[in-house]
Protein backbone atom coordinates (compact mmCIF):
# COMPACT_ATOMS: atom_id res chain seq x y z
CA UNK A 1 0.00 0.00 0.00
CA UNK A 2 2.94 2.36 0.68
CA UNK A 3 4.11 2.32 -2.95
CA UNK A 4 0.53 2.61 -4.21
CA UNK A 5 -0.12 5.59 -1.97
CA UNK A 6 3.13 7.27 -3.00
CA UNK A 7 2.45 6.65 -6.68
CA UNK A 8 -1.07 8.04 -6.38
CA UNK A 9 0.21 11.13 -4.60
CA UNK A 10 2.73 11.66 -7.41
CA UNK A 11 -0.06 11.40 -10.00
CA UNK A 12 -2.25 13.85 -8.11
CA UNK A 13 0.58 16.38 -7.84
CA UNK A 14 1.41 15.95 -11.53
CA UNK A 15 -2.14 16.84 -12.57
CA UNK A 16 -3.15 19.37 -9.93
CA UNK A 17 0.20 20.78 -8.86
CA UNK A 18 0.62 22.31 -5.43
CA UNK A 19 -1.21 25.35 -4.06
CA UNK A 20 0.12 28.40 -5.87
CA UNK A 21 1.73 26.45 -8.71
CA UNK A 22 0.38 25.99 -12.26
CA UNK A 23 -1.14 22.61 -13.11
CA UNK A 24 -0.27 20.74 -16.26
CA UNK A 25 -3.82 19.71 -16.85
CA UNK A 26 -4.85 17.24 -19.52
CA UNK A 27 -5.13 17.53 -23.28
CA UNK A 28 -8.05 19.57 -24.54
CA UNK A 29 -7.96 22.42 -22.06
CA UNK A 30 -7.49 20.51 -18.81
CA UNK A 31 -9.85 20.10 -15.86
CA UNK A 32 -11.82 22.95 -14.36
CA UNK A 33 -9.97 24.92 -11.69
CA UNK A 34 -12.42 23.69 -9.05
CA UNK A 35 -11.50 20.10 -9.93
CA UNK A 36 -7.81 20.97 -9.72
CA UNK A 37 -8.42 22.53 -6.32
CA UNK A 38 -10.26 19.37 -5.24
CA UNK A 39 -7.33 17.24 -6.39
CA UNK A 40 -4.91 19.41 -4.44
CA UNK A 41 -7.05 18.90 -1.33
CA UNK A 42 -6.94 15.16 -1.94
CA UNK A 43 -3.17 15.39 -2.37
CA UNK A 44 -2.82 17.14 0.97
CA UNK A 45 -4.93 14.42 2.58
CA UNK A 46 -2.84 11.69 0.98
CA UNK A 47 0.31 13.37 2.28
CA UNK A 48 -1.11 13.32 5.80
CA UNK A 49 -2.02 9.64 5.46
CA UNK A 50 1.44 8.78 4.18
CA UNK A 51 3.05 10.59 7.11
CA UNK A 52 0.82 8.73 9.58
CA UNK A 53 2.38 5.35 8.72
CA UNK A 54 1.01 2.04 7.39
CA UNK A 55 -2.70 1.91 6.59
CA UNK A 56 -4.77 -0.67 8.44
CA UNK A 57 -8.21 0.92 8.14
CA UNK A 58 -10.28 -0.54 5.29
CA UNK A 59 -12.41 2.59 5.08
CA UNK A 60 -9.38 4.79 4.41
CA UNK A 61 -8.16 2.27 1.86
CA UNK A 62 -11.46 2.69 0.02
CA UNK A 63 -11.07 6.47 0.22
CA UNK A 64 -7.64 6.20 -1.42
CA UNK A 65 -9.21 4.09 -4.18
CA UNK A 66 -11.86 6.80 -4.70
CA UNK A 67 -9.17 9.46 -4.93
CA UNK A 68 -7.45 7.28 -7.52
CA UNK A 69 -10.66 7.10 -9.55
CA UNK A 70 -11.03 10.88 -9.34
CA UNK A 71 -7.44 11.34 -10.48
CA UNK A 72 -8.04 9.06 -13.45
CA UNK A 73 -11.25 10.90 -14.36
CA UNK A 74 -9.49 14.28 -14.24
CA UNK A 75 -6.76 13.07 -16.58
CA UNK A 76 -9.04 11.25 -19.06
CA UNK A 77 -10.76 13.27 -21.79
CA UNK A 78 -14.51 12.79 -21.73
CA UNK A 79 -14.61 11.17 -18.28
CA UNK A 80 -17.25 12.35 -15.81
CA UNK A 81 -14.99 13.80 -13.14
CA UNK A 82 -17.90 15.50 -11.32
CA UNK A 83 -19.52 12.22 -10.31
CA UNK A 84 -16.12 10.91 -9.26
CA UNK A 85 -15.71 14.04 -7.12
CA UNK A 86 -19.02 13.41 -5.35
CA UNK A 87 -18.16 9.74 -4.78
CA UNK A 88 -14.81 10.73 -3.27
CA UNK A 89 -16.51 13.18 -0.95
CA UNK A 90 -19.03 10.55 0.14
CA UNK A 91 -16.28 8.01 0.70
CA UNK A 92 -14.42 10.56 2.82
CA UNK A 93 -17.55 10.97 4.93
CA UNK A 94 -17.98 7.21 5.23
CA UNK A 95 -14.42 6.95 6.56
CA UNK A 96 -15.66 8.49 9.78
CA UNK A 97 -12.78 10.71 10.98
CA UNK A 98 -12.87 14.46 11.55
CA UNK A 99 -10.09 15.04 9.00
CA UNK A 100 -12.07 13.03 6.45
CA UNK A 101 -15.25 15.00 7.22
CA UNK A 102 -13.31 18.24 6.64
CA UNK A 103 -12.05 16.84 3.33
CA UNK A 104 -15.63 15.94 2.37
CA UNK A 105 -16.77 19.49 3.15
CA UNK A 106 -13.93 20.98 1.10
CA UNK A 107 -14.76 18.71 -1.84
CA UNK A 108 -18.45 19.62 -1.52
CA UNK A 109 -17.53 23.29 -1.68
CA UNK A 110 -15.67 22.68 -4.93
CA UNK A 111 -18.59 20.62 -6.25
CA UNK A 112 -21.10 23.40 -5.55
CA UNK A 113 -18.72 25.85 -7.23
CA UNK A 114 -18.69 23.61 -10.31
CA UNK A 115 -22.45 23.01 -10.41
CA UNK A 116 -24.49 25.28 -8.20
CA UNK A 117 -27.69 23.38 -9.05
CA UNK A 118 -26.41 19.90 -8.25
CA UNK A 119 -28.62 18.37 -5.59
CA UNK A 120 -25.96 15.74 -4.90
CA UNK A 121 -23.35 18.41 -4.19
CA UNK A 122 -25.62 20.24 -1.73
CA UNK A 123 -26.57 16.95 -0.05
CA UNK A 124 -22.87 16.14 0.36
CA UNK A 125 -22.21 19.59 1.82
CA UNK A 126 -25.09 19.20 4.27
CA UNK A 127 -23.90 15.74 5.33
CA UNK A 128 -20.34 16.99 5.84
CA UNK A 129 -21.44 19.99 7.90
CA UNK A 130 -23.73 17.69 9.87
CA UNK A 131 -20.86 15.29 10.57
CA UNK A 132 -18.77 18.22 11.83
CA UNK A 133 -21.55 19.25 14.20
CA UNK A 134 -22.38 22.48 12.35
CA UNK A 135 -26.12 21.91 12.40
CA UNK A 136 -27.42 25.35 11.42
CA UNK A 137 -25.14 25.49 8.37
CA UNK A 138 -26.15 21.93 7.53
CA UNK A 139 -29.82 22.96 7.54
CA UNK A 140 -29.09 25.66 4.97
CA UNK A 141 -27.31 23.17 2.69
CA UNK A 142 -30.05 20.58 3.14
CA UNK A 143 -32.67 23.17 2.18
CA UNK A 144 -30.75 23.97 -1.01
CA UNK A 145 -30.77 20.23 -1.76
CA UNK A 146 -34.52 19.99 -1.17
CA UNK A 147 -35.18 22.97 -3.43
CA UNK A 148 -33.52 21.03 -6.27
CA UNK A 149 -34.84 17.58 -5.41
CA UNK A 150 -37.91 16.54 -7.42
CA UNK A 151 -38.28 13.08 -5.90
CA UNK A 152 -40.55 13.40 -2.86
CA UNK A 153 -39.65 9.96 -1.51
CA UNK A 154 -35.93 10.72 -1.71
CA UNK A 155 -36.49 13.95 0.26
CA UNK A 156 -37.94 12.34 3.35
CA UNK A 157 -34.65 11.44 5.02
CA UNK A 158 -33.35 14.97 4.54
CA UNK A 159 -36.59 16.49 5.82
CA UNK A 160 -36.42 14.30 8.93
CA UNK A 161 -32.82 15.35 9.53
CA UNK A 162 -33.69 19.04 9.20
CA UNK A 163 -36.53 18.57 11.68
CA UNK A 164 -34.15 16.87 14.13
CA UNK A 165 -31.50 19.59 13.88
CA UNK A 166 -34.11 22.29 14.35
CA UNK A 167 -35.65 20.49 17.32
CA UNK A 168 -32.20 20.22 18.96
CA UNK A 169 -31.67 23.96 18.45
CA UNK A 170 -35.13 24.72 19.83
CA UNK A 171 -34.23 22.92 23.07
CA UNK A 172 -31.22 25.23 23.45
CA UNK A 173 -33.34 28.31 22.77
CA UNK A 174 -35.92 27.26 25.37
CA UNK A 175 -33.19 26.55 27.92
CA UNK A 176 -31.75 30.04 27.43
CA UNK A 177 -35.21 31.60 27.70
CA UNK A 178 -35.77 29.65 30.91
CA UNK A 179 -32.44 30.85 32.31
CA UNK A 180 -33.10 34.49 31.46
CA UNK A 181 -36.55 34.36 33.02
CA UNK A 182 -35.03 33.00 36.22
CA UNK A 183 -32.15 35.46 36.15
CA UNK A 184 -34.58 38.40 35.96
CA UNK A 185 -36.13 37.38 39.28
CA UNK A 186 -32.83 36.83 41.08
CA UNK A 187 -30.55 39.31 42.79
CA UNK A 188 -28.16 41.35 40.66
CA UNK A 189 -25.26 39.44 42.20
CA UNK A 190 -26.26 36.15 40.53
CA UNK A 191 -23.51 33.59 40.01
CA UNK A 192 -21.32 34.90 37.22
CA UNK A 193 -20.15 31.36 36.43
CA UNK A 194 -23.73 30.34 35.61
CA UNK A 195 -24.18 33.48 33.53
CA UNK A 196 -20.97 32.68 31.69
CA UNK A 197 -22.17 29.16 30.89
CA UNK A 198 -25.43 30.59 29.53
CA UNK A 199 -23.56 33.18 27.49
CA UNK A 200 -21.49 30.43 25.86
CA UNK A 201 -24.53 28.35 24.87
CA UNK A 202 -26.03 28.88 21.42
CA UNK A 203 -27.75 26.81 18.77
CA UNK A 204 -25.17 28.10 16.29
CA UNK A 205 -22.27 26.44 18.12
CA UNK A 206 -20.70 23.22 16.82
CA UNK A 207 -22.46 20.27 18.45
CA UNK A 208 -19.59 19.31 20.79
CA UNK A 209 -19.21 22.87 22.10
CA UNK A 210 -22.97 23.27 22.54
CA UNK A 211 -23.11 20.00 24.47
CA UNK A 212 -20.33 21.12 26.80
CA UNK A 213 -21.92 24.53 27.43
CA UNK A 214 -25.35 22.96 27.99
CA UNK A 215 -23.85 20.46 30.44
CA UNK A 216 -22.16 23.25 32.39
CA UNK A 217 -25.38 25.26 32.56
CA UNK A 218 -27.40 22.32 33.91
CA UNK A 219 -24.69 21.39 36.42
CA UNK A 220 -24.27 24.91 37.77
CA UNK A 221 -28.00 25.64 37.84
CA UNK A 222 -28.64 22.39 39.72
CA UNK A 223 -25.94 23.22 42.26
CA UNK A 224 -27.41 26.68 42.70
CA UNK A 225 -31.11 25.82 43.11
CA UNK A 226 -31.27 22.07 43.74
CA UNK A 227 -32.66 19.24 41.60
CA UNK A 228 -36.18 19.74 43.00
CA UNK A 229 -36.59 23.24 41.61
CA UNK A 230 -39.24 23.23 38.82
CA UNK A 231 -37.11 25.36 36.51
CA UNK A 232 -34.12 23.06 37.06
CA UNK A 233 -36.26 20.00 36.34
CA UNK A 234 -37.43 21.56 33.09
CA UNK A 235 -33.86 22.51 32.22
CA UNK A 236 -32.73 18.90 32.83
CA UNK A 237 -35.56 17.64 30.60
CA UNK A 238 -34.51 19.97 27.79
CA UNK A 239 -30.91 18.83 28.20
CA UNK A 240 -31.90 15.14 27.99
CA UNK A 241 -34.00 15.78 24.89
CA UNK A 242 -31.14 17.71 23.27
CA UNK A 243 -28.75 14.84 23.91
CA UNK A 244 -31.17 12.30 22.42
CA UNK A 245 -31.72 14.45 19.35
CA UNK A 246 -27.95 14.88 18.97
CA UNK A 247 -27.42 11.11 19.05
CA UNK A 248 -30.15 10.01 16.64
CA UNK A 249 -33.15 11.14 14.65
CA UNK A 250 -36.54 10.54 16.27
CA UNK A 251 -38.66 7.74 14.83
CA UNK A 252 -41.81 9.14 13.25
CA UNK A 253 -43.81 6.04 14.21
CA UNK A 254 -42.07 4.04 16.97
CA UNK A 255 -44.67 1.26 16.62
CA UNK A 256 -43.94 0.92 12.87
CA UNK A 257 -47.57 0.94 11.87
CA UNK A 258 -48.43 -1.82 14.34
CA UNK A 259 -45.76 -4.30 13.17
CA UNK A 260 -45.21 -7.08 15.68
CA UNK A 261 -41.78 -8.37 16.76
CA UNK A 262 -41.12 -11.98 15.87
CA UNK A 263 -38.48 -14.16 17.50
CA UNK A 264 -37.29 -17.73 17.04
CA UNK A 265 -40.48 -19.38 18.42
CA UNK A 266 -42.70 -17.12 16.32
CA UNK A 267 -40.73 -17.80 13.14
CA UNK A 268 -40.85 -21.54 13.83
CA UNK A 269 -44.64 -21.33 14.05
CA UNK A 270 -44.83 -19.16 10.93
CA UNK A 271 -43.07 -21.71 8.71
CA UNK A 272 -44.36 -24.90 10.39
CA UNK A 273 -45.87 -27.33 7.89
CA UNK A 274 -45.66 -24.84 5.02
CA UNK A 275 -43.94 -24.94 1.64
CA UNK A 276 -41.27 -22.26 1.28
CA UNK A 277 -39.39 -20.98 -1.76
CA UNK A 278 -36.42 -18.62 -1.91
CA UNK A 279 -36.58 -16.66 -5.18
CA UNK A 280 -33.37 -15.20 -6.62
CA UNK A 281 -33.40 -11.61 -7.87
CA UNK A 282 -32.14 -12.14 -11.43
CA UNK A 283 -33.30 -10.60 -14.73
CA UNK A 284 -34.31 -14.00 -16.09
CA UNK A 285 -36.36 -14.96 -13.02
CA UNK A 286 -37.97 -11.52 -12.76
CA UNK A 287 -38.90 -11.49 -16.46
CA UNK A 288 -40.49 -14.94 -16.31
CA UNK A 289 -42.27 -14.19 -13.05
CA UNK A 290 -43.87 -11.05 -14.50
CA UNK A 291 -44.96 -12.75 -17.72
CA UNK A 292 -48.72 -13.51 -17.46
CA UNK A 293 -49.41 -17.24 -17.41
CA UNK A 294 -45.76 -18.26 -17.25
CA UNK A 295 -44.99 -21.63 -15.61
CA UNK A 296 -42.54 -19.97 -13.21
CA UNK A 297 -45.12 -17.44 -12.02
CA UNK A 298 -47.60 -20.27 -11.40
CA UNK A 299 -44.93 -22.28 -9.59
CA UNK A 300 -44.02 -19.43 -7.23
CA UNK A 301 -47.67 -18.61 -6.57
CA UNK A 302 -48.22 -22.19 -5.45
CA UNK A 303 -45.97 -21.89 -2.38
CA UNK A 304 -47.24 -20.99 1.06
CA UNK A 305 -44.32 -18.64 1.74
CA UNK A 306 -42.27 -16.70 -0.82
CA UNK A 307 -38.90 -15.46 0.49
CA UNK A 308 -36.80 -12.75 -1.18
CA UNK A 309 -33.42 -11.45 -0.08
CA UNK A 310 -31.68 -8.08 0.08
CA UNK A 311 -32.42 -5.15 -2.22
CA UNK A 312 -34.51 -5.97 -5.29
CA UNK A 313 -32.86 -4.81 -8.50
CA UNK A 314 -34.94 -6.74 -11.00
CA UNK A 315 -38.02 -8.03 -9.16
CA UNK A 316 -41.22 -6.09 -9.79
CA UNK A 317 -42.25 -3.79 -6.91
CA UNK A 318 -45.59 -5.58 -6.56
CA UNK A 319 -44.08 -9.09 -6.58
CA UNK A 320 -45.37 -11.21 -3.74
CA UNK A 321 -43.03 -11.28 -0.75
CA UNK A 322 -44.14 -13.10 2.38
CA UNK A 323 -40.74 -12.89 4.04
CA UNK A 324 -37.98 -10.45 3.20
CA UNK A 325 -34.48 -11.04 4.61
CA UNK A 326 -31.49 -8.76 4.31
CA UNK A 327 -27.97 -8.60 5.68
CA UNK A 328 -26.37 -5.38 6.86
CA UNK A 329 -23.11 -4.67 5.02
CA UNK A 330 -20.46 -1.97 5.26
CA UNK A 331 -19.33 0.35 8.02
CA UNK A 332 -22.51 2.45 8.14
CA UNK A 333 -25.38 0.07 7.31
CA UNK A 334 -27.97 2.43 8.79
CA UNK A 335 -27.41 4.79 5.84
CA UNK A 336 -28.74 2.40 3.20
CA UNK A 337 -32.05 2.76 1.33
CA UNK A 338 -35.20 2.29 3.36
CA UNK A 339 -37.02 -1.04 3.23
CA UNK A 340 -40.27 0.22 1.72
CA UNK A 341 -41.24 -2.82 -0.36
CA UNK A 342 -44.21 -4.60 1.15
CA UNK A 343 -43.45 -7.86 3.00
CA UNK A 344 -45.37 -9.99 5.46
CA UNK A 345 -42.32 -10.36 7.71
CA UNK A 346 -38.87 -8.79 7.58
CA UNK A 347 -35.69 -10.29 9.02
CA UNK A 348 -32.58 -8.14 9.31
CA UNK A 349 -29.26 -9.91 9.92
CA UNK A 350 -26.44 -7.84 11.32
CA UNK A 351 -23.76 -7.30 13.93
CA UNK A 352 -22.81 -5.52 16.18
CA UNK A 353 -26.02 -4.94 18.07
CA UNK A 354 -25.86 -1.09 18.13
CA UNK A 355 -25.47 -0.99 14.33
CA UNK A 356 -28.38 -3.40 13.94
CA UNK A 357 -30.62 -1.30 16.18
CA UNK A 358 -29.71 1.93 14.40
CA UNK A 359 -30.35 0.34 10.99
CA UNK A 360 -33.82 -0.74 12.09
CA UNK A 361 -34.57 2.75 13.39
CA UNK A 362 -33.36 4.36 10.19
CA UNK A 363 -34.51 1.99 7.46
CA UNK A 364 -37.74 0.30 8.52
CA UNK A 365 -40.84 1.94 7.03
CA UNK A 366 -44.09 1.95 9.03
CA UNK A 367 -46.73 -0.18 7.33
CA UNK A 368 -44.27 -1.94 5.00
CA UNK A 369 -44.27 -5.15 7.08
CA UNK A 370 -46.54 -6.93 9.57
CA UNK A 371 -43.72 -8.55 11.56
CA UNK A 372 -40.10 -7.63 12.26
CA UNK A 373 -37.45 -10.09 13.40
CA UNK A 374 -36.18 -9.29 16.88
CA UNK A 375 -32.62 -9.41 18.21
CA UNK A 376 -32.76 -13.20 18.69
CA UNK A 377 -32.78 -13.56 14.88
CA UNK A 378 -30.15 -10.96 13.96
CA UNK A 379 -27.15 -13.38 13.75
CA UNK A 380 -28.47 -16.94 13.43
CA UNK A 381 -25.25 -18.44 12.04
CA UNK A 382 -23.06 -17.30 14.93
CA UNK A 383 -25.51 -17.07 17.83
CA UNK A 384 -24.68 -19.84 20.35
CA UNK A 385 -28.41 -20.20 21.02
CA UNK A 386 -28.96 -21.10 17.34
CA UNK A 387 -26.28 -22.48 14.99
CA UNK A 388 -23.28 -21.14 16.91
CA UNK A 389 -20.74 -21.36 14.08
CA UNK A 390 -17.33 -19.72 14.27
CA UNK A 391 -17.19 -16.34 12.52
CA UNK A 392 -13.96 -17.11 10.67
CA UNK A 393 -15.58 -18.79 7.66
CA UNK A 394 -16.12 -15.45 5.89
CA UNK A 395 -19.33 -13.53 5.13
CA UNK A 396 -22.37 -15.55 4.21
CA UNK A 397 -24.98 -14.63 1.64
CA UNK A 398 -28.42 -13.72 2.93
CA UNK A 399 -29.99 -16.67 1.10
CA UNK A 400 -27.58 -19.09 2.77
CA UNK A 401 -28.33 -17.58 6.19
CA UNK A 402 -32.06 -18.05 5.59
CA UNK A 403 -31.53 -21.64 4.43
CA UNK A 404 -29.47 -22.50 7.48
CA UNK A 405 -32.04 -20.89 9.75
CA UNK A 406 -34.94 -22.80 8.16
CA UNK A 407 -32.93 -26.01 8.36
CA UNK A 408 -32.26 -25.35 12.05
CA UNK A 409 -35.95 -24.68 12.76
CA UNK A 410 -36.83 -27.94 11.00
CA UNK A 411 -40.55 -27.19 10.68
CA UNK A 412 -41.16 -26.28 6.99
CA UNK A 413 -42.76 -29.02 4.92
CA UNK A 414 -40.51 -28.15 1.98
CA UNK A 415 -37.85 -25.60 1.06
CA UNK A 416 -37.01 -24.81 -2.57
CA UNK A 417 -34.51 -22.46 -4.21
CA UNK A 418 -35.65 -20.87 -7.45
CA UNK A 419 -33.32 -19.11 -9.88
CA UNK A 420 -30.06 -19.53 -7.98
CA UNK A 421 -27.77 -19.83 -10.97
CA UNK A 422 -25.23 -17.64 -12.73
CA UNK A 423 -24.76 -14.32 -10.90
CA UNK A 424 -27.18 -15.44 -8.19
CA UNK A 425 -25.27 -18.64 -7.49
CA UNK A 426 -24.17 -19.36 -3.96
CA UNK A 427 -20.50 -19.49 -2.98
CA UNK A 428 -18.68 -22.84 -3.23
CA UNK A 429 -18.97 -23.40 0.52
CA UNK A 430 -22.68 -22.62 0.42
CA UNK A 431 -23.28 -24.79 -2.67
CA UNK A 432 -21.55 -27.67 -0.93
CA UNK A 433 -23.88 -27.38 2.04
CA UNK A 434 -26.92 -27.20 -0.26
CA UNK A 435 -25.66 -30.17 -2.28
CA UNK A 436 -25.53 -32.45 0.75
CA UNK A 437 -29.18 -31.72 1.45
CA UNK A 438 -30.61 -31.64 -2.08
CA UNK A 439 -33.37 -34.14 -2.67
CA UNK A 440 -34.35 -33.07 -6.18
CA UNK A 441 -33.39 -30.65 -8.94
CA UNK A 442 -35.60 -29.26 -11.65
CA UNK A 443 -33.65 -27.65 -14.48
CA UNK A 444 -36.78 -26.35 -16.14
CA UNK A 445 -37.68 -24.17 -13.18
CA UNK A 446 -34.07 -23.82 -11.99
CA UNK A 447 -35.32 -25.24 -8.72
CA UNK A 448 -33.43 -27.03 -5.96
CA UNK A 449 -35.47 -28.93 -3.36
CA UNK A 450 -33.92 -29.45 0.05
CA UNK A 451 -34.69 -32.47 2.13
Amino acid sequence: MGQTLTGLLTSVRAIAGRPGTPAQGRPGGGPDQALLAALRLCGDHLSALAAAGPLTDARRTRLIASIGALTTACSTPGADAFDALLRTGQQALDSGGEAEARLALALADEATALRARSKGAWRLRGNALDALGRGEEAITAYERHLALQQNTAASRDVERRIATLRAAGDRIDEALTLFRAGADTEASGADTEVSGAAARLSRHLPAAEARTAFTDLVRLRTAEHGAGDPAVRRLATLYAEHRRLSDRDPVADPLLGGAEPIGVPGLRRLVAGRTVCLVADTPRTAEQEQRPGSPLAALIEGYDLVVRCDEARHTAPAARTDLHACTLRGDTPWKGPRWDRRAGARLVFGDPLPHWRLALRSRLVPGAQDRVGDATLRRPLHDPALLGEEAGAGPASTAYTVLRLLDFLGTPARVDLIGFEGPAALSPREREWVGTRTANTDDTAVRITLR
